[in-house]
């Protein structure tokens, strides 16, 4: 045998009785700290074999993602609502065949095709709606039903506002800041943004967290800032604020917040001035006085009483007093980090509370005023033209954007450890997220989405996505059945 043959079986053989030797001793030390910890039973009774079950525990959600959970079953978005999501980022082909393997829930939605479809040549352009009119001097004049939900600068990464921003500019819809304040790279691209107040008036607040109208107003003079929403609560998490841990809190971030840097972000669960649905009025014609810009309000529904009450204000005080518009967002939690006993329990979901919202609108003669913005898991064609037949102007997502640019949910947004570069503040993890390319799928994704409300809208014997009504669905009961949205109960 040749030396160097020798020489190389000679050294493979001490890597790896060295390799052997330093397990032997990493489970000795494991066998020997297992048996005399007392944190982890599992441990205790079974030394080294019952650290697996951890590691287990871990790969569990993602073997169930890949390997295990039917197309339609994973949750919150199962793999079949990603995938059209993904394929409609990419611009590629969204058909299927064989048949739908979507399953009948009660509350599913089903559209009625007219036996008289609108032809090719008789489809119209979506019509624009403009919010604030008569009752701003800057009124906005949206051009497009789907735009990008709030989503901080600071719960999402750099070159996510940037590709979000930019490929919005292209798509030519809006982007909501989100309450974590403006930054450069929502200016950059130059798309139009509604600038989203928070309970902790983040880039907009006083040394003691209150309203600066100053800054307010400096906000405003920004062209591309259209509209401002003062949120009242969000799907993760209703009746709790924002949390931002403090390895997210940069200085950058900070300076933009007007917060200390590198300690958690914790907003308040409400406005400390509000106390009443007067209240809100009030902060609602303050804002458009000072900004000369629409203002509207973000809430989830839960006790729903005091919109009699909102309304009854609004008719009484005047119009002026009146939001511009209202963004309902649904209970079925969203990218934020929050506590499960409210993402799983707490708030309506936009199911029932968009009706509820549509009908105290048209109870109070306020449709022409105030136009619904929805908000909630509406990510693909379906559930989109769901909301606009139940009333809905605009819709918004935040998710669906996520998707588009990459995400795989991972379900890691609350951590620093976003795999796709989105939610995190790891420059190793962020690089993976090129803004270039990924605008190019913000763009794909809101074009196709209106494309297919569109094809939707057209089955059903209207010419744009804006002429769908409720009577062109009909929705799945408990028992099996369906009947026509226009007659749930909660709409007489």
């Amino acid at each position: 045998m040749p030396t160097w043959i020798a020489d190389i079986l000679i050294a493979l053989s001490l890597i790896f009785f060295t390799a052997l030797i330093c397990l032997l001793i990493t489970v000795g030390y494991w066998y020997w700290v297992d048996v005399r910890q007392t944190k982890h039973a599992i441990r205790r009774n079974f030394p080294v074999i019952g650290r697996f079950r951890y590691w287990f525990e871990n790969l569990g959600e993602f073997f169930r993602q890949y390997f295990f959970a039917m197309d339609r079953e994973e949750m919150p978005f199962n793999r079949s609502e990603r995938a059209w999501a993904y394929r409609a980022a990419k611009n590629v082909d969204t058909t299927i065949a064989f048949g739908s393997t979507r399953k009948l829930a009660p509350g599913e939605p089903i559209f009625l095709n007219c036996p008289f479809p609108t032809l090719e040549t008789d489809i119209a352009e979506t019509s624009q709606i403009t919010i604030g009119e008569g009752y701003c001097k800057e009124p906005y004049t949206a051009p497009s039903i789907i735009n990008v939900s709030g989503m901080s600068y600071g719960a999402i990464s750099k070159p996510a506002i940037l590709a979000l921003t930019k490929g919005a500019k292209m798509a030519d819809i809006w982007v909501n800041t989100g309450e974590g304040g403006l930054s450069e790279h929502h200016l950059h691209a130059g798309c139009d943004l509604v600038f989203q107040i928070g309970t902790a008036k983040y880039g907009v607040r006083d040394s003691q967290g209150k309203l600066d109208h100053e800054k307010l107003l400096n906000i405003a003079k920004y062209p591309q800032v259209k509209m401002f929403e003062i949120k009242l609560s969000q799907g993760a998490k209703p009746g709790k604020g924002g949390i931002l841990p403090a390895e997210k809190v940069t200085e950058e971030i900070a300076k933009i917040r007007l917060i200390p840097a590198h300690q958690p972000s914790l907003s308040p669960n409400g406005h400390p001035e509000i106390k009443n649905p007067e209240d809100i009025i009030n902060m609602i014609f303050d804002i458009r006085k000072t900004t000369q810009k629409p203002v509207g309000i973000k809430f989830v529904l839960g006790a729903y009483a005091w919109l009699d009450e909102f309304f009854s204000l609004i008719k009484t005080k005047g119009y002026d007093y009146a939001p511009d518009f209202i963004t309902l967002d649904g209970g079925e939690g969203g990218t934020g980090a929050a506590p499960q006993s409210l993402m799983d329990y707490m708030g309506l979901p936009l199911r029932e509370s968009l009706p509820l919202l549509v009908s105290k609108r048209k109870e109070y003669g306020l449709e022409s005023r105030i136009k619904i913005i929805a908000s909630g898991k509406l990510i693909n064609p379906g559930n989109v033209a769901w909301a606009i037949c139940l009333g809905a102007d605009f819709v918004v997502t935040a998710r669906g954007f996520m998707f588009a640019l990459g995400c795989i949910q991972a379900l890691q947004c609350n951590k620093n450890t976003c795999p796709t570069g989105v939610t995190t503040y790891n420059k190793e993890l962020q690089k993976g997220l090129d803004p270039t390319g990924k605008s190019i799928r913000v763009m794909n994704y809101a074009k196709n989405l209106e494309k297919s409300v569109g094809i939707i809208a057209h089955s059903c014997g209207v010419k744009e996505p804006r002429q769908l009504k409720a009577h062109h669905v009909h929705i799945v009961t408990a028992s099996g059945s369906l009947i026509p949205e226009e007659k749930r109960s909660h709409l007489n």
